[in-house]
């Protein structure tokens, strides 16, 4: 009996991914999350799922964090990223970072059934025009992965809310602590990133952007 834990914020996809898995493994345990925070508690709980597909843009989970943070902390898991973003090279990027798979959305129900039975079978599944242009990612993307995956998903949020120029009060308000937490948590970001200031923080955050004109 296999356990799939489907993260997705929006509705109609999570059904279709359902459906999928009711129809090809009935006996199969399924779990749900819309968010990367509790998709990772999820994952704690259920540290031995056999397949997780994470939507990539999902609230979280913007530029590849939430695929980076699941590998670190789940490098068992096996990921299916699952997203309306086509571009070749967000997907090349995403199999470097260690998912196992790629499912646009615009997939057939067929086709999703077809790369989920790849993956639980341990090989890696993307679209057959896709397959043979698949290249190694540069050590300067690896590296800042792995500085990336050592921040919290909250400390991610305001690295996130820099790059956009708001200021640590601003970012406070939406967050709902206190300005003298934001220092806290800037202050855990640069050291780290080995970073000493904000455009630092941008530069470096910029370069794991995606294109964000795509719907998840």
């Amino acid at each position: 009996m296999y356990h799939f834990h489907v993260a997705d914020d929006h509705p109609l996809f999570r059904n279709a991914i359902l459906e999928v898995i009711k129809r090809h493994y009935p006996d199969s345990m399924v779990s749900e999350s819309m968010d990367l925070d509790s998709t990772i508690k999820e994952l704690e709980l259920n540290n031995e799922t056999d397949l997780l597909l994470l939507d990539l843009h999902m609230p979280g989970s913007q530029d590849l964090f939430g695929l980076i943070m699941v590998r670190e902390k789940f490098p068992s898991i096996p990921v299916a990223i699952i997203s309306a973003d086509e571009d070749s090279n967000t997907i090349n990027r995403a199999m470097g970072h260690g998912a196992s798979g790629y499912i646009p959305k615009s997939c057939s129900p067929q086709i999703i059934h077809e790369a989920i039975h790849t993956m639980l079978d341990g090989g890696r599944w993307v679209a057959d025009d896709i397959r043979n242009n698949l290249t190694p990612l540069d050590s300067e993307e690896k590296d800042l992965a792995a500085k990336i995956a050592t921040l919290t998903p909250q400390q991610y949020r305001v690295l996130c809310y820099l790059r956009e120029g708001w200021l640590n009060k601003q970012i406070g308000f939406e967050l709902g602590i206190t300005e003298a937490t934001i220092k806290a948590h800037i202050t855990a970001i640069f050291r780290k990133l080995g970073i000493s200031n904000r455009t630092q923080a941008v530069i470096m955050l910029s370069k794991m952007s995606l294109n964000d004109n795509v719907e998840s």
